[in-house]
């Protein structure tokens, strides 16, 4: 038999890792960083319109969705018929009033107003009606609606300064109405309104016009 060499066996050695070079390190690095900043920017796009739709939705409701109460007064172009007014001695007056009723409304939205009375006053004595009737306001717009009215002293007492005023060739009349009505926004908004009118309007005699209107 042949005789057995001893044979000494050795272990491998484990495999080392080779080294990155510094080519592969600062091109890792570069990715990263190019990463970052993608993330940081999309996080400012995304908090800055956050807050610009804070902003329009703060807007919108402060402008809107913001009620505001309609204003009505007269027209300044006023025409009058069937003038007629007595002395200071014997004081008295008939004429027909015609004028225009006006509704400004200021909403973004139609106001709808109901049918309403208004009324022309002497010294706190009714001395004319007229119905202003069921209308509408467009959003931002001022609605005109004409009315005509006969006034007259028939019913005023005689402890009225009426003679005095007559001699001075003036006549102060007031005029007086409430309208109710709702504002309209979105077409599924709707909020009740109510908006006054009180004016004061001097008419000279001499000229048979408007000297001021007060409203």
């Amino acid at each position: 038999m042949a005789e057995k060499t001893n044979q000494q066996v050795y272990p491998f050695a484990p495999a080392t890792k080779q080294p990155r070079s510094d080519e592969e390190s600062g091109s890792l690095t570069s990715d990263q960083e190019l990463k970052r900043k993608k993330m940081i920017k999309l996080a400012i796009y995304i908090a800055a319109f956050a807050v610009f739709q804070t902003a329009v939705i703060l807007v919108f409701a402060l402008t809107v969705m913001r009620v505001k109460t309609p204003k009505v007064r007269l027209g300044t172009d006023v025409t009058f018929q069937n003038f007629s007014t007595g002395t200071q001695a014997s004081p008295f007056f008939d004429l027909s009033v015609t004028t225009q009723v006006r509704v400004k409304n200021t909403n973004f939205g139609p106001y709808k107003f109901d049918s309403t009375i208004a009324t022309f006053m002497y010294q706190g004595v009714t001395v004319g009606q007229v119905l202003i009737p069921k209308n509408k306001a467009g959003l931002r717009s001022t609605k005109k609606v004409g009315v005509t009215v006969n006034v007259n002293s028939n019913a005023l007492p005689s402890t009225t300064n009426l003679g005095s005023e007559l001699g001075a060739h003036v006549l102060t009349l007031n005029s007086h109405a409430k309208l109710s009505g709702k504002v309209e926004l979105m077409f599924i908004m709707k909020k009740k309104k109510s908006a006054e009118m009180n004016c004061t309007m001097t008419i000279d005699l001499s000229t048979k016009a408007v000297q001021s209107m007060i409203c």
